[in-house]
């Protein structure tokens, strides 16, 4: 459909909080879909907020949550306290929210958005009224994830997800860690899948477990973005730039190409994308 993909990845600082509509020519946003549900305790910016009174939305159309660890989910439970409906929910759905509660109350406290994320589970299981494939103007969403009880940690049971546009195609996986990856390529339909990976949204907030050299043997980043804090931690030192495209990407509000991009640097980035698959990048700050 003409018409173009607007994706922004928000700053939530070590955290996760993507939003993505398509647009049509005449400028009409059409549904919204948000990919994690992170917020910033710095800024104080939420998602829920930014939807009801800068979007003016009672409704998100589709929730992807990624992982269900806090810093994924700190503003889940808000949604509902702000009167937003949401109609679609995705998760890994090897996983039982009893399960879950296990593994969750074996690493801290269940705190309100926890305790949302698990009821999600249970009330989210019936067929969707609106597929996303046939309702999003033309981006798709493939979906994959490992199962329960291969893996039993959060990270590993990430669900991953694809995004595509034309021969655009941006990669959330997550917080897998090389273990997670490396049984993820044992999928056919994934590997398939990676081929030709326009972007990458960096495991576990670019985190050195989250790194996976094998997954490069499939396809070569045009640029890299990672959602993450300031470092004051050697893991977080990213590997990932290494592997993206020699040339990058040109940054607009810049003109400077970047092989990868930082929220700790850039703040939120913004990707306008045709449907020929062509794309323009802005970011919030300079870099």
């Amino acid at each position: 459909m003409p018409g173009q993909m607007i994706l922004q990845i928000w700053d939530v600082q070590h955290g996760a909080c993507t939003m993505l509509t398509h647009e049509s020519e005449n400028g009409e946003q059409g549904r919204l879909a948000m990919i994690d549900s992170g917020d910033n305790g710095l800024t104080g910016w939420k998602p829920s907020t930014y939807i009801k009174r800068q979007l003016r939305r009672n409704v998100l159309d589709y929730l992807f949550i990624t992982n269900a660890d806090l810093d994924h989910i700190s503003d889940l439970n808000n949604l509902w306290r702000e009167g937003i409906s949401v109609s679609s929910f995705y998760r890994n759905c090897s996983v039982s929210p009893e399960v879950l509660r296990i593994i969750k109350e074996a690493n801290g406290e269940l705190t309100d958005d926890i305790e949302r994320y698990l009821a999600l589970h249970n009330d989210y299981v019936y067929p969707l009224d609106a597929p996303f494939d046939q309702n999003m103007g033309g981006i798709t969403a493939t979906t994959f994830f490992n199962p329960y009880p291969r893996f039993y940690d959060t990270n590993n049971l990430s669900l991953v997800v694809f995004f595509e546009f034309g021969p655009f195609k941006i990669l959330f996986p997550g917080d897998l860690e090389e273990d997670g990856w490396l049984a993820m390529l044992e999928q056919p339909a994934f590997r398939d899948r990676l081929a030709d990976t326009t972007v990458l949204v960096a495991s576990h907030h670019g985190r050195t477990n989250g790194y996976c050299q094998r997954i490069f043997d499939y396809f070569e980043p045009q640029v890299v973005v990672i959602s993450d804090k300031s470092i004051v931690h050697t893991t977080q030192k990213p590997q990932y730039q290494y592997a993206a495209a020699d040339n990058g990407v040109l940054v607009s509000n810049t003109t400077r190409r970047r092989r990868c991009l930082t929220t700790r640097k850039d703040g939120w980035i913004l990707f306008k994308v045709s449907e020929t698959g062509e794309y323009t990048v802005t970011t919030e700050y300079d870099g």
